[in-house]
């Protein structure tokens, strides 16, 4: 089983996510493209909140400057080649980050939704709970259907806000996964139990 992780936008808590749908499921962690890695990357972050080092897989590319994929690539002297993002094959559920949002280049030619469209497996939708979330989940979700990704489910991040999250749910015709809670102290521990308490971990497999 393959999930892949996406947000509506950076810095939402995808990555927070990620590492708790890793954790719970017992999967593997793998993000194809990391960029910006002053620091740290991505794939360090979840190890901190509990994935074993060995569930986690080497990015397909590493990319020093923090911006987007099709950008830093250039900046840092590399070509991104389409053909080295296929998905690896694993023993057991294998969680895959993507960076940024759905529409966020990976290379001059091909955006993330374009990616996800060739993979053809489940995303989860990340997203955040406050003011413009609505518009910004339901692009991101026409953008996916549009290119006939699969949507799993919308994962929301935050504080509750129950009409805006009810409201995406409905008219994006997604099925509501859950809300993460921002946590004053996040660690691997605390982002267990908060996954566990907030999310059915049934509907992920």
């Amino acid at each position: 089983m393959t999930i892949v992780v996406t947000g509506t936008d950076t810095d939402i808590g995808k990555t927070v996510f990620a590492a708790g749908l890793t954790s719970a499921l017992g999967g593997r962690y793998w993000k194809p493209v990391q960029a910006g890695l002053a620091d740290g990357s991505d794939a360090a972050s979840v190890v901190t909140l509990g994935v074993p080092p060995d569930h986690v897989l080497p990015e397909a590319y590493r990319l020093t400057t923090p911006c987007s994929p099709h950008l830093a690539a250039e900046i840092d002297g590399v070509t991104i080649d389409p053909d080295r993002l296929a998905l690896p094959e694993v023993n057991g559920p294998l969680v895959v980050e993507g960076a940024g949002g759905v529409m966020v280049p990976v290379t001059r030619n091909l955006i993330f939704a374009d990616l996800f469209a060739r993979w053809n497996t489940p995303v989860v939708l990340v997203a955040r709970t406050g003011l413009g979330t609505i518009n910004h989940s339901l692009l991101s979700i026409e953008a996916l259907r549009s290119r006939g990704v699969p949507i799993f489910g919308i994962a929301f991040v935050g504080d509750p806000v129950e009409d805006s999250e009810a409201t995406i749910a409905a008219l994006g015709k997604v099925r509501r996964l859950g809300r993460l809670p921002r946590l004053d102290l996040l660690n691997a521990a605390t982002l267990a139990e908060a996954f566990a308490a907030n999310f059915d971990l049934e509907a992920f497999r």
